[in-house]
């Protein structure tokens, strides 16, 4: 980054900044970046106009989500998850504010590098098997040859797709398969930071169990994920923070076992929660 280079050069030439010196400010700013944030949002508004009229979708946003953590991002219809996701990923710029990963303001395309993303509804294409698909995506990412196919077993094996379901044309994929190989696209890139807009919806008791182990596996591997999602009890099995978003504002933020009473649900909290911000 461009500070980095600034602070770098300066304690470079400084006069009589011995070389020691220099080398532990050196390790200090790599270690800096290394330990930024996964994700960093600062008061981050989105103003749109419908029929003539301003409505705000977020409204002075902040959030950080610590690496190596999985969160739940949760919210009633119509809360601004969406469009919080959609800046992270870059398909919107905010009114005001900023938004960063690991460092990396998410207005630069460097920052989106590190990121896979699954959405609510993948468009895939019908006419691929999933083994295919996968190849093409990995392909996008420079993987060629040996690496590739190493690449595509292994991420076949983890979201339970090998053998002749991978073989199979992804138009023929039932729900619960549709999310398993858009998971393994998300996952091509061996991404550090794992976005997921309702990876569990529409899946039946089974699909949710298996949703659930591939992310306590991404946590395993020191991955983060951020998770967006309206089954409740499914975050409060796999979650170690939640952040509660209500009419574009962040309304609770923590651990669940802090957040939550003794003897009570996260549904039950997080009714009483949207409701309390609702009526303010």
């Amino acid at each position: 980054m461009d500070w980095e280079r600034r602070d770098v050069n300066w304690i470079y030439w400084r006069p009589r900044v011995g070389r020691n010196l220099f080398r532990r400010a050196f390790w200090a700013i790599v270690k800096r970046r290394h330990m930024a944030a996964a994700i960093e949002i600062r008061d981050l508004r989105v103003e749109y106009r419908d029929k003539g009229e301003r409505v705000e979708a977020l409204g002075g946003l902040n959030l950080s989500v610590e690496q190596g953590t999985v969160v739940g991002f949760l919210g009633p219809n119509g809360a601004g998850k969406t469009t919080a996701l959609h800046v992270l990923l870059g398909f919107i710029q905010p009114s005001a504010g900023s938004a960063f990963l690991f460092g990396e303001d998410v207005g630069r395309s460097i920052a989106r590098r590190r990121i896979g993303y699954l959405p609510e509804h993948p468009q895939l294409y019908p006419f691929l098997t999933g083994r295919e698909l996968l190849a093409m995506a990995g392909g996008l990412f420079g993987l060629r040859g040996p690496e590739l196919r190493r690449r595509l077993d292994a991420l076949l094996e983890q979201v339970g797709l090998d053998g002749a379901s991978a073989r199979r044309r992804i138009g023929a994929y039932s729900r619960g398969m549709m999310q398993r190989i858009g998971l393994a696209q998300a996952l091509i890139n061996d991404p550090d930071l794992v976005i997921l807009d309702e990876p569990t919806g529409g899946l039946d008791p089974i699909g949710r169990l298996e949703m659930r182990g591939l992310i306590a596996r991404l946590r395993e591997q020191g991955k983060t994920v951020f998770f967006s999602s309206h089954e409740l009890s499914e975050v409060e099995l796999v979650c170690d923070r939640v952040a509660i978003l209500a009419r574009g504002r962040l309304v609770a933020e923590g651990r669940v076992d802090e957040l939550v009473r003794a003897g009570e649900r996260l549904e039950a909290y997080f009714l009483r929660v949207v409701q309390g911000a609702g009526s303010a």
